[in-house]
């Protein structure tokens, strides 16, 4: 194993290993070389949790999400016709895109691109930023391999974000906001060649061109961000937040609330599984000071789908029908709370931390983030096959379920050797005792 995938193993999750593996095999069936490439390289290499699976592949994308769909129950949610692009979701919830390597030409600014199959070499160097533009190969041949055109690994490890080339803002002018939203989420400078590119971009009037499609992607972005006040704060600085709503620059931006939102968010141990729709959760904050003709032009400037709209507007109830499961006197124990918990949107969960009145509605989901999610994540894939289970097995997510529940309700035993006095000991003082131990996120 090269020491790239030696790395790629240590910082994905156990399900997102497993499907690249899956991956690499679907494609040498297939005859196809696939590369992970993009978010996950970056932040692999950037010691960052990764959040989706991107696979570029030499080939036609689609068919082969369709044969992982099939084979791996997997499940295909969004098809980019344009950029032969598919978003699946695999079991445990691991999120992936799968593309066509293509090279892109824009005839102008902001419009959309004419796609042209490519190499991988191309398709990363049509990329927006070069931190962006890394691939590691999962071919048999070249297993492991970094693929890197535009030295994205050396900026990476500098800290720094980079324009792949000089008309990388005026071919794709939302790549402004996107900008500032990689060096805020990532803790990274600016280049100073890309600040002036930036700067340029923004006398030659190109944050006109940004589509209302365009800003709506970038919306979604910043919603799926744990330091979302941060972002927010940043993109309000630099004056590029009223472009998806003038009244948010005018006085009207709740920047209390996103603070609230960003520490509920944090709350999340790294490493655990937590399904939530951000979206809506943005959106019923975002707005919060928004009267509801502002929030309509707010729809409209950044094309939220009626699908969207409609999760937004029923997040309330949905998150007032877990808070009266959370009120039940009867979840005596932590193995209760947690299968209410755990089967809840995350969306809900956050918002009842936001807006929940109900003292033991607070204090139940703060020990499930705090003490029950953290020991749910000791039991590991490996304890339960070790009962005889196979992880393909049927039973399998069933009996992890089973043992984390057995686990949460156990009660540690006082171990008693052979040197401790039959006597108890004097206390100690309040001076004399260690610190509490907590779990660590």
């Amino acid at each position: 194993m090269s020491d790239y995938m030696f790395m790629l193993e240590s910082h994905l999750s156990a399900d997102q290993f497993r499907v690249v593996g899956k991956m690499k095999d679907l494609a040498g069936d297939a005859g196809v070389n696939v590369y992970l490439t993009g978010g996950a390289i970056r932040d692999m290499l950037g010691g960052f949790p990764v959040r989706d699976l991107d696979f570029t592949i030499e080939g036609n994308a689609l068919k082969l999400a369709k044969v992982a769909e099939k084979k791996f129950d997997a499940k295909i949610v969004d098809v980019d016709d344009h950029r032969k692009s598919v978003h699946m979701v695999f079991p445990g919830g691991v999120t992936a895109e799968f593309a066509t390597a293509h090279s892109e030409k824009f005839a102008k600014s902001g419009a959309k691109p004419q796609i042209s199959a490519a190499t991988i070499h191309d398709d990363l160097r049509a990329r927006d930023f070069t931190i962006n533009a890394i691939g590691l190969s999962l071919n048999k041949a070249s297993l492991g391999l970094p693929i890197d055109p535009t030295n994205g690994i050396g900026d990476v490890e500098r800290k720094e974000v980079r324009a792949v080339h000089n008309y990388s803002f005026y071919d794709d002018p939302a790549r402004m906001i996107r900008l500032h939203r990689l060096k805020v989420r990532l803790g990274f400078t600016i280049d100073e060649r890309t600040r002036l590119q930036y700067e340029n971009a923004r006398e030659a009037e190109m944050l006109t061109r940004i589509s209302a499609e365009a800003l709506g992607a970038e919306l979604r972005q910043m919603a799926g961000e744990v330091n979302i006040a941060d972002v927010v704060e940043a993109l309000s600085q630099e004056k590029l937040l009223e472009l998806f709503s003038p009244a948010l620059a005018a006085g009207k931006l709740d920047m209390q609330s996103l603070n609230k939102l960003q520490k509920a968010r944090q709350m999340v141990p790294v490493g655990a599984e937590f399904k939530m729709n951000p979206m809506p959760l943005l959106l019923e904050v975002l707005t919060e000071k928004l009267n509801p003709k502002e929030r309509s032009a707010l729809i409209k400037a950044a094309e939220i789908s009626r699908g969207e709209v409609n999760a937004w507007q029923k997040l309330e109830s949905v998150a007032k029908k877990l808070e009266k499961e959370l009120k039940n006197a009867k979840l005596n124990k932590p193995s209760q709370v947690y299968s209410v918990i755990s089967k809840a949107p995350g969306e809900a969960i956050l918002y009842l931390i936001l807006n929940s009145s109900q003292r033991i509605v607070q204090d139940r989901i703060r020990n499930h983030f705090q003490k029950y999610l953290p020991i749910s994540l000791e039991v590991t894939d490996e304890e339960v096959a070790a009962t005889g289970i196979p992880p393909s097995s049927p039973k399998f997510a069933k009996a992890k379920e089973q043992m984390i529940l057995t686990r949460l309700d156990a009660r540690p035993k006082k171990v008693v050797t052979a040197e401790e006095p039959t006597t108890p000991p004097p206390p100690m003082s309040s001076f004399a005792r260690g610190p509490s131990v907590r779990h660590a996120r």
